[in-house]
């Protein structure tokens, strides 16, 4: 049996867990649960945000192992509302015209990197993130509600870039609202309450 791309033992904090499991490459958990379930706080820390106890380890190897920094890069946790460190979109993107290809595909027009932060609309923002992340090709994505401030349109553009991502390799933890994002894009559904997860079971068929 192959080594799982990203796998977690006893992970815990004092608000949440603990967890264990594994996610292989190309494999999408998606999390659902009500909200102050505890869904970011696991996102966070798995990628080394909080402070925690547990194990984790990426493609075998220990989390550890390495720095903070590098495995963040390597299991990228996208907010859903991320960070912006400079006025302008562009200084954001070491490489514009992937930037923009990405962008396009993503349903923005070329120009909205050539703009300030601030004029970005909350579903802009999104999905700059989700592009700004998804450039550093991480072989582990972490995903909370990627898809919250967007409409169907928009929606429909990011999943079928995740699922490229899902078929070239990526893993991923997909946190969602929608019950109906989580079966399109999850081979697994779990539900979190109370900073515990539980496998969401199928119905009787």
């Amino acid at each position: 049996m192959s080594e799982p791309r990203l796998r977690l033992e006893g992970l815990r904090s004092r608000l949440v867990g603990p967890f264990s499991l594994a996610a292989g490459a190309g494999e999408c958990i998606a999390i659902t649960g009500a909200s102050g379930s505890g869904k970011s706080l696991f996102l966070r820390l798995v990628a080394d945000l909080d402070p925690g106890e547990g194990r984790a380890w990426l493609d075998g190897q220990p989390r550890e192992a390495m720095p903070a920094p590098a495995w963040r890069r390597q299991v990228a946790y996208v907010p859903a509302e991320s960070g912006w460190w400079g006025e302008t979109v562009a200084e954001h993107f070491p490489d514009l015209p992937a930037a923009r290809a990405l962008a396009a595909r993503l349903g923005l027009k070329a120009e909205v990197l050539d703009g300030a932060v601030l004029r970005l609309s909350t579903g802009e923002r999104q999905r700059l993130a989700l592009a700004r992340t998804l450039l550093g090709a991480p072989p582990v994505l972490l995903l909370d509600e990627p898809t919250g401030a967007l409409d169907g349109a928009a929606e429909q553009m990011v999943e079928a870039v995740l699922r490229e991502r899902l078929a070239a390799g990526t893993a991923m933890l997909l946190v969602t609202h929608d019950p109906a994002q989580a079966t399109r894009l999850g081979g697994r559904h779990m539900v979190m309450a109370a900073g515990r997860l539980a496998p969401v079971e199928d119905p009787p068929g």
